[in-house]
């Protein structure tokens, strides 16, 4: 039986809490996600790739089923050399719907065989970004119910 593998893409910029949401609630859908950090050198990203990997890696370290990975390029080309023939994304509000449903029928038209996937995230994570996070943490803000206690951390380490 071939197993249903997912590619979760995005910048995790810290990880928050929806992220892990969306990853935890996936898992219920898919036998692996491949959580997979965008390298974006155009973004002005507060954690490095390999920071923001080793957040992820610290949190499902004890998870089989969740691979940590990064990538450039084309989504669609990347989860094809990863065997995924799922893209895994949070819909978190209709503002979000417009620039995930174009890219869903680009990377459609891109490669057909692989599909997209949305998961609403729980009701209490529908507002979470890691903008509003990094915003938060920086004006010296509680942001512990928003991320994990590591990435907590690492925020304040790097912010204050």
């Amino acid at each position: 039986m071939n197993e249903k593998k997912a590619i979760y893409p995005g910048s995790f910029d810290p990880p928050t809490n929806g992220h892990l949401d969306i990853i935890d609630r996936g898992l219920t859908v898919f036998d692996a996600i491949i959580v997979s950090v965008i390298v974006n050198p155009s973004k002005d990203a507060l954690f490095s790739v390999k920071e923001r990997k080793e957040m992820l890696c610290d949190i499902y370290s004890s998870n089989p089923r969740v691979e940590i990975d990064s990538f450039e390029g084309l989504l669609v080309e990347y989860a094809s050399k990863k065997g995924a023939n799922t893209i895994l994304r949070g819909l978190r509000a209709v503002s979000d719907f417009e620039y995930e449903f174009q890219m869903a029928l680009m990377n459609r038209k891109l490669n057909p065989e692989i599909k997209s996937v949305y998961l609403m995230p729980s009701p209490e994570f529908t507002f979470l970004s890691s903008s509003i996070v990094k915003e938060v943490s920086s004006l010296r803000g509680d942001v512990s119910t928003l991320v994990p206690v590591s990435v907590e951390k690492q925020l304040k380490k790097k912010l204050l």
